[in-house]
């Protein structure tokens, strides 16, 4: 989940209050169901309908059925009537949140108390105003109130995630940059970067991992779970090949996580997404590094480029690993790999 950076919004209505005047326009027992539905008593807890329903002896049908009499009962109540400004307050902060907003982030702005939450949440469910989409394989539970603008936002939502694989890695700039080429046609104020997190943040599919890249929720550098995970963002955030102990360092001032150094090493070693390039020092294999000793590297570059001269191999060599001049004539000397015509190139023994 991305981190709140938004402080909380200050209302110009208490929340429980408006609640309790609305309530009180109901039946006892109607008033009972929404109060434990919506957890507005004392505990903040709420209950579901099969407990509700065992409490009055019940089905869970009758209890859906009272809750929805209750609703609809309170938005024909001359106390809804007269709260007509809070509704409309709420609609100023849904809209100045973006028009379409994650409900946790929605009540999180509103208040960091559990109990003002749930009393805000319910004024959201019973105004007229106010549209819910609920929880699917895609998106979070969300508030809104223009269809139109909902739907260009799911919209643009599923059109960024559509051609990302788990390898993919995007910075929020560009990722945000990204979005707004699917949503060129709305409201320039909505186009702001913190509006534009608050729509990222709507989708189940993408995330934000600890360094602030953006990608698929199914890839481990999103959702790093172990420490070939973490080591991967260090070199990836790093550029260049690095020493396994600086990697376990990093990782430990990174994301907090204790890594010690033996055992960075041991994954390092077991993980193809890694090539060690010198004395303990590590790169991204997705860089292009050649993986193997340097013998190895030697044989793939004169696969690859057929009879070389010495300078070239070695130079070609230097770019894959970190070693001395001398390591890589001692390994071209090595008669059963390789062998030298004429001219003094080299080539693989057949």
């Amino acid at each position: 989940m991305t981190k709140k950076t938004n402080t909380a919004a200050t209302l110009t209505f208490k929340p429980k209050l408006i609640v309790k005047h609305l309530l009180d326009a109901l039946p006892e027992r109607a008033r009972d169901v929404i109060t434990n539905r919506y957890g507005l008593g004392e505990k903040a807890q709420k209950m579901t309908l099969e407990v509700i329903g065992k409490k009055y002896g019940v089905t869970r049908e009758r209890v859906r059925q009272i809750e929805n009499y209750a609703l609809m009962s309170i938005r024909k109540s001359d106390a809804y009537q007269k709260e007509k400004t809070s509704f409309a307050e709420l609609e100023q902060v849904l809209q100045a949140l973006g028009g379409v907003v994650a409900e946790d982030e929605l009540l999180e702005h509103v208040s960091s108390d559990k109990g003002t939450q749930n009393h805000v949440h319910f004024l959201f469910v019973v105004g007229e105003a106010f549209k819910k989409d609920r929880e699917n394989e895609h998106f979070k539970h969300r508030w809104y109130i223009d269809d139109k603008l909902s739907e260009k936002v799911h919209d643009a939502l599923r059109k960024l995630y559509k051609n990302l694989s788990n390898n993919d890695l995007v910075g929020e700039l560009d990722i945000i940059a990204q979005f707004l080429t699917h949503v060129e046609d709305v409201a320039d104020h909505l186009k702001q970067e913190h509006i534009v997190k608050r729509y990222l943040n709507l989708s189940k599919a993408i995330a934000k991992n600890p360094l602030g890249e953006w990608g698929l929720v199914t890839s481990p550098n999103i959702r790093a779970k172990g420490m070939r995970d973490y080591a991967f963002l260090v070199l990836r955030k790093h550029g260049s090949p690095i020493h396994f102990r600086e990697v376990a360092k990093s990782i430990e001032k990174l994301f907090g996580k204790k890594a010690h150094v033996a055992t960075t090493h041991n994954e390092l070693i077991k993980d193809n997404r890694f090539v060690l390039v010198g004395r303990g020092l590590y790169a991204l294999a997705e860089w292009g590094y050649m993986s193997g000793v340097v013998k190895d590297v030697i044989r793939k570059i004169l696969e690859k480029h057929g009879p070389l001269a010495k300078e070239d191999i070695v130079q070609k060599v230097l770019n894959e690993r970190y070693v001395k001049e001398n390591t890589i004539l001692v390994n071209l000397q090595n008669l059963k790999f390789f062998k030298r015509d004429k001219e003094g190139k080299y080539s693989l023994v057949a």
